[in-house]
Formats: structure tokens, C-alpha cells, sequence
């Protein structure tokens, strides 16, 4: 029932920046959380940075101070600045959102991912 659209992957060089942008429709009851997950190739799908609905956020270790996530409540739209970007951020990026149909019923939603390929 919601739909995730990605947009605002590319090819930077190190050093660079991009900002990932996640638009979030359909028949939405509720969104609580986002956030923003990366899989490099061989490696597992691992959580980049997190943001709940009032404004509380989570980031990986490895993006601290580099990253910052941030999201448009009223728009239903989720970003990701991505900054002193490296060449080990390259990878698959997925928009995820978490919807609540009731107080104990939870829906996960994922985009389809976009590119992030950072060059040396």
C-alpha cells in the first residue's frame, strides 16, 4: 500500500557530497520511522541512519559526522546528506519506512534502491 521512490544517486568523486531523497505515497496510515540502508557487493544490508517521526536519529559509526538524515513529516519524504563522501560509501542505497496500522501491528516497506558509487 505505500510506495518508496529513491532519487539522488550518482558517481562523485572523494570528497564530494549527494543528498538521497525519499518520497513516500500510497494509502499511508501512518509512517513512524525511516531510514536509509546500504549493501555493498559480498557484504550484508546494514542500517546507515535513522529517523523517527519526532525527530530522533541514529547513525552507523562509520558516517558520524559525515551524514545527516532528516525527513519532511508533512510531505511524507525522507533525505540523506551525504558529505566527505568516501570511497567505501559506495554501495546500494534503500529507503525504508516503517508504517503502523495499529498500536501492535507493523508494516515494513523497502524502495528499490539506488546507485551511490564513489571514486577515488
Amino acid at each position: 500500500q505505500v510506495q518508496l521512490v529513491e532519487s539522488g544517486g550518482g558517481l562523485v568523486q572523494a570528497g564530494g557530497s549527494l543528498r538521497l531523497s525519499c518520497a513516500a505515497s500510497g494509502s499511508i496510515f501512518s509512517i513512524n520511522t525511516m531510514g536509509w540502508y546500504r549493501q555493498a557487493p559480498g557484504e550484508q544490508r546494514d542500517l546507515v541512519a535513522s529517523v523517527t517521526n519526532g525527530g530522533s536519529t541514529n547513525y552507523a559509526d562509520s558516517v558520524k559526522g559525515r551524514f545527516t538524515i532528516f525527513r519532511d513529516n508533512a510531505k511524507n519524504t525522507m533525505y540523506l546528506q551525504m558529505n566527505s563522501l568516501k570511497p567505501e560509501d559506495t554501495a546500494v542505497y534503500y529507503c525504508h519506512a516503517e508504517e503502523v496500522r495499529s498500536s501492535s501491528w507493523y508494516v515494513d516497506y523497502w524502495g528499490q534502491g539506488t546507485q551511490v558509487t564513489v571514486s577515488s
